[in-house]
């Protein structure tokens, strides 16, 4: 029977979404790595489930998804890792292992993925996220962060990092002098900016706001910018991008951004909208053109990313809060009143202690 750990984290309890202290337990396995967690990220998708907005909130439901810590412990049968070692954990914590998406090394399209948060893991407990202070994962979805990487930065890179950069590498979305469409400047885009430029890619984001224009080219590096309701700028950029990266949360056509495409060009949507996306079939008849989705990455896609983001210095632009500023951050979220993620510094905060 596996062993239990007292763990303290902050959890939403209905459909408030309101975050407060809660204690729970942790089981310890033979293969898992116990991690001290030092920052977690504030996803979209912490808000999504803290509020039941997608209708599948466990409560009482600790959240997060983006997590940097050092290990403290390893069980017995842990090889790969030790105490003291910098590590990571993202948007899943287990898998099958026997279906064709994990045989194959795709493990984030298991039909029966245990996320790390407001999910049934295999034992029947449901799992609790970052917004603790303790961690238990197995080896086999840890991930290791690279010396040099500013830990409160690189912890989205656990979740808007793997989930953009995973998708330019399967569609060659990676090639020196390709153009890239980064549709939204938010957690997701600015990514995707950083990425494409560390590739040697020409960039252009595409925004409904013309205020992003400085921030996306004279701050972030974009070599162009369009807006996306100025119907002659679309006009003017047509046929001209290889592939974008499609990162916006709220519903938005997308036919106009397939009318940027070269022929046989790739359209990857990342961005969870709740209303359906209209796609006609003439809109990708003609050219080709091909439209494809993506959940994050694997565990190997997510380590090779946060070595490339090693080797060329990238991380996210984040504001760091303590667990205390939780709820109003989920607030200034909900307005998008963030540039560009919320980080939570765990390790630097009193968690505090309830039932």
């Amino acid at each position: 029977m596996a062993k239990g750990m007292p763990a303290v984290g902050w959890a939403a309890r209905d459909t408030s979404g309101v975050l407060s202290p809660y204690s729970f337990s942790r089981a310890l396995k033979d293969d898992d790595v116990t991690i001290k967690v030092l920052f977690c990220g504030l996803c979209h998708t912490d808000l999504h489930i803290a509020k039941n907005e997608w209708g599948n909130a466990l409560y009482p439901v600790v959240p997060g998804h983006e997590i940097v810590g050092v290990v403290t412990d390893v069980g017995p049968g842990v090889k790969n890792f030790k105490a003291g070692d910098t590590v990571g954990v993202g948007y899943f914590i287990d898998s099958c292992r026997s279906c064709v998406s994990c045989g194959s090394g795709h493990e984030n399209h298991c039909p029966t993925l245990v996320l790390t948060s407001n999910a049934v893991d295999y034992d029947g407990a449901t799992t609790q996220g970052g917004f603790s202070d303790v961690l238990v994962v197995d080896q086999g979805y840890v991930v290791r962060v690279p010396e040099g990487l500013p830990l409160d930065g690189a912890a989205p890179l656990l979740c808007a990092g793997v989930t953009v950069y995973s998708p330019m590498m399967e569609f060659g979305l990676n090639a020196p002098g390709k153009h890239l469409g980064v549709v939204g400047l938010g957690g997701l885009g600015h990514m995707a900016v950083k990425f494409g430029k560390a590739f040697g890619m020409t960039v252009t984001v595409i925004s409904s706001s013309p205020r992003k224009r400085e921030e996306a080219v004279e701050r972030l590096g974009a070599d162009a910018f369009l807006v996306s309701q100025d119907s002659e700028q679309m006009k003017a950029a047509a046929g001209t991008m290889d592939g974008i990266i499609d990162t916006v949360s709220a519903g938005h056509p997308i036919v106009p951004l397939l009318e940027l495409l070269k022929p046989r060009g790739q359209l990857v949507v990342v961005g969870a909208p709740s209303t359906p996306l209209e796609l006609p079939a003439y809109a990708i008849i003609g050219g080709g053109k091909r439209v494809a989705g993506n959940l994050v990455g694997s565990v190997a896609s997510c380590q090779a990313m946060l070595d490339f983001a090693g080797k060329h210095g990238i991380t996210a632009d984040v504001e760091v809060v303590k667990m205390d500023y939780v709820n109003t951050a989920v607030e200034r979220l909900e307005r998008n009143d963030v540039r560009y993620r919320f980080v939570i510094d765990v390790a630097g905060s009193q968690l505090g202690a309830a039932a």
